[in-house]
């Protein structure tokens, strides 16, 4: 008997019909789509989905979901939009600072600068920014991630991959120069030194960003509405942690369990920012600075670990993934002056980063838990033992 060439094939599983593929994709578009018809969060973050206006995208969803004015830090939502709307272009100097709640690395913050219309540098700071200038643990470490799109600047977001994120400050920010204090008298290099400062007015914010951030040595005033007027830190790439090469995709390691047993105080001087490589970072915060750079790594493309920038986004300024910055408060622009007791005086109180579970958002006053809940992330689990710095 002659078997027929077509029953031959398999039955188990049946064949995919055309149109049940055809089905499928647009299942998974369809994904991508909210239920207003919007592209989902999800979608434009990953670059799969496009929009036009995301100032109107993301005020929207913000406006939705918006506390009552309580007692705590504030920008409205109109101040809000004004001040991005007016650094959409090459010199903006736009600056946010995130609260973060990572799955794996856990609550830290991260600063993004403006460069350019459509980019900005980011730094992951495990422990926020510092706020008390007689603080016994003064320094923190400020890691390079990669390289967002401006518009990044403005969301707030949830998901069980990322965790949750919201916006801590944000505001422009204002490069300042470098002096030289140390010598008697003036010489060749002063003086030279002294035109830097001159020809320094002349340029653009985001050019003196671009310029310091070369340099390795950024003094940044931050103007924001969280942050107190005047505040400025010092961020510096010690040479040992200069690098050009983008790094390996970082292994997993068991946290150190060495923890200092004494904190030496950080000696004060006049010109903060200038200070040598030998600063000393507590191991334990060190710890915190890897899981947070290996977190940042992630199960990204090829062409984003190449160029270190996401899609949209582009890395004209030279940023290099995970390299280990030095932040710290710069005192005596932020207006302190040593009194005669050793301590620092100055304008305004101490502050403290308490963390997610005190921690609010500057545009909805939404705590991290309120931005999961209204994303729809249940049973999230951060990681614990997080505290914050106050010695």
């Amino acid at each position: 008997m002659v078997r027929l060439v077509t029953l031959s094939r398999d039955v188990s599983p049946p064949p995919t019909r055309r149109n049940q593929i055809a089905s499928d994709e647009r299942s998974s578009k369809e994904e991508d789509v909210s239920q207003h018809g919007e592209p989902t969060l999800a979608a434009i973050e990953a670059g799969e989905a496009h929009i036009r206006d995301h100032l109107s995208y993301f005020s929207r969803r913000l406006s939705k979901v918006s506390r009552p004015v309580i007692d705590a830090p504030r920008l409205a939502l109109s101040e809000f939009s004004e001040l991005y709307r007016r650094s959409e272009h090459k010199n903006g100097r736009h600056f946010v600072v995130h609260q973060h709640d990572h799955p794996i690395s856990g609550v830290h913050y991260d600063l993004r600068l403006q460069f350019s219309s459509t980019s900005t540098i980011s730094f992951a700071i495990p422990y926020g920014l510092p706020g008390n200038p007689n603080s016994m643990r003064p320094n923190r470490m400020a890691i390079e991630t990669r390289v967002h799109n401006l518009w990044n600047n403005l969301i707030e977001s949830a998901s069980y991959a990322t965790g949750s994120l919201l916006i801590w400050d944000t505001g422009e920010y204002e490069i300042l120069p470098r002096y030289n204090k140390k010598a008697p008298k003036m010489t060749d290099d002063e003086e030279s030194s002294q035109d830097d400062v001159e020809m320094h007015g002349m340029r653009t914010q985001s050019e003196l960003l671009v310029e310091a951030f070369q340099s390795r040595h950024i003094r940044l005033r931050l103007h924001g509405t969280r942050l107190p007027p005047g505040y400025t830190v010092a961020l510096r790439l010690p040479s040992h942690n200069d690098r050009t090469a983008e790094p390996t995709k970082p292994k997993r390691k068991r946290r150190s369990t060495k923890v200092p047993l004494k904190l030496k105080k950080h000696p004060p001087s006049d010109s903060e920012s200038e200070s040598s490589d030998k600063i000393s970072i507590p191991i334990i915060d060190q710890d915190d600075a890897k899981d947070v750079a290996a977190a940042s790594d992630g199960e990204e493309d090829t062409a984003i670990r190449v160029n270190n920038a996401y899609p949209g986004a582009f890395n004209t300024i030279g940023s290099i993934h995970q390299r280990y910055w030095f932040l710290a408060l710069d005192r005596p622009n932020s207006g302190f002056v040593k009194a005669h007791t050793g301590r620092w005086v100055g304008d305004w109180d101490a502050f403290y980063v308490y963390g997610r579970d005190h921690e609010r958002s500057l545009i909805t006053a939404r705590l991290a838990e309120d931005v999961m809940a209204d994303d729809g992330i249940d049973a999230f689990v951060g990681r614990k033992m997080w505290r914050p710095i106050v010695e």
